[in-house]
Parts: C-alpha cells; structure tokens; sequence
C-alpha cells in the first residue's frame, strides 16, 4: 500500500471555491478562515530552514493552498493542513459522512490486553484517561520532544508493529511522518486524533479504522485566543468521529 497517497488523497478530494481569506499563527496553533466563512485549524510546527512554496496563500483558492501541506518549511505546512482542514471540517460534510460527536478518540474500543501505542503525548487529551487506559496490557507514547516516562518518536520503527491499537497525533501530518506512522502501524486497529486531523472518509483506504477530529464552530474566539496564549482550541470546536 502507497502511504505516501495519504496527501493525494487530501489534495484530491477537496471541492470547494472559496479562497484563504485569512492565516493567523498563534503560539500552538495555525489557523485558516476560508472566504466561505469555513476554519480549520493545525499544530502549529515551528521551522523555516526551506524556502516557502507559496510567498503567501492568503488569495489563493483553498484547492491549491492547501497543497502547501507539502512543504518542508515546516510554518507553511502548517498553514496548509490548517486550510485542508477548513475545507474538510465542516458541518455539511459532518451530516454527509455521518459523523458522531464523542466524548475521545478510544470511545467504545475495548482495550483489554491490548498494546497501545500513542504517536504523541495524547495521554489526558483527545478523552484518553488513565482509566480508559487500565485495562490495557501496556502502552507506549512516542514523542518528538519525550517527557520523563516516554520513548522518542524514533522507537515508533521497533514499538508500532508490536501493537494492537495505535492512536496518532493529527500533527504527523504536517510534519510528514504520518505516511511512515501508518505503514508501521498496519497491523493495528489504527486511529488518528485531533484539532489537525481531516474528516475525510477516503483516508480509510490506508486502513485507517477511526479519524477524530474537530469543527470550528467559534473562529473569531479561537483566534484572538491561540495568538495570546498557548492554550486548546476545545472551547471554540465540537468534536467529531467518524468511524471506518
């Protein structure tokens, strides 16, 4: 299976005419607000050390800004999954797909002697407690910037295919390692999660079984405040999941 097809899959299936009307970079967040009114949102990922390949995508039709999400300058891909996702998370597409709104990413999955492996420090968020948790036989959380207890994203080559269940950071995306994530996580019931992550149904033909995700439904809230403070943009969205 071609995981790499996981942006030409996004790329290819948004419809939408409307323009980037605004980017706003906040301190853990970028945002997009598409001429339509629609806003999408992604981790913000610091690192410009390549050149961008748009001088701006404010102007452009969301279809071609959103192939920013290309990018190795990492701000600019940033902005770019930001617009994908403004064109993807949004409510007629919620009511389309059939969308759920749920309480977190491992509603309903019962993890009882499962392995569990978490691509990012998602424990306590995205619904993830330490209760839901206990009945699972261990698990791991890799991160790139580890907190005491977790293993550098480096060991997802040697713990994802050892796992049952495998939870993803919608940021994988932005920073391109999502293609890799889910061919190592091809033998786990394999779910991604978070502001970042696109309602798009196609994505379940990388076997993907669940996408998590989010609709902003208070943009000019959640502006003004992903600029002041490093924060979560939950307050201002609705959480949705869309299962395969």
């Amino acid at each position: 299976m071609d995981y790499k097809a996981y942006y030409d899959i996004l790329l290819s299936g948004i419809e939408t005419e409307a323009r980037v009307s605004r980017i706003v970079r906040g301190i853990s967040w970028t945002a997009a607000v598409l001429s339509d009114g629609q806003a999408g949102v992604a981790m913000h990922t610091e690192g410009e050390s390549f050149p961008r390949l748009y001088e701006s995508l404010l102007g452009l039709p969301a279809r071609e800004a959103a192939k920013a999400v290309l990018s190795w300058n990492m701000e600019e891909a940033s902005e770019g999954m930001a617009v994908v996702n403004a064109c993807y998370n949004r409510a007629a597409n919620i009511e389309a797909h059939g969308c759920y709104e749920s309480a977190g990413a491992l509603e309903g999955i019962d993890l009882r002697d499962k392995t569990v492996g978490f691509v990012g420090h998602l424990i306590h968020h995205s619904g993830i407690t330490d209760e839901l948790l206990a009945p699972a036989k261990a698990y791991y959380v890799l991160e790139r910037e580890p907190r005491p207890g977790d293993y550098p994203d480096s060991a997802c080559e040697y713990v994802l295919p050892q796992c049952d269940v495998v939870v993803i950071t919608g940021s994988a995306s932005v920073n391109k390692t999502m293609p890799r994530v889910l061919e190592l996580s091809q033998n786990a019931l394999t779910i991604l999660t978070g502001p970042t992550v696109p309602l798009c149904p196609a994505l379940f033909a990388l076997g993907i079984a669940r996408l998590n995700g989010q609709t902003i439904v208070e943009p000019e809230g959640m502006l003004q405040r992903i600029v002041e403070k490093r924060t979560s943009v939950n307050a201002f969205a609705r959480r949705w999941t869309l299962d395969k």
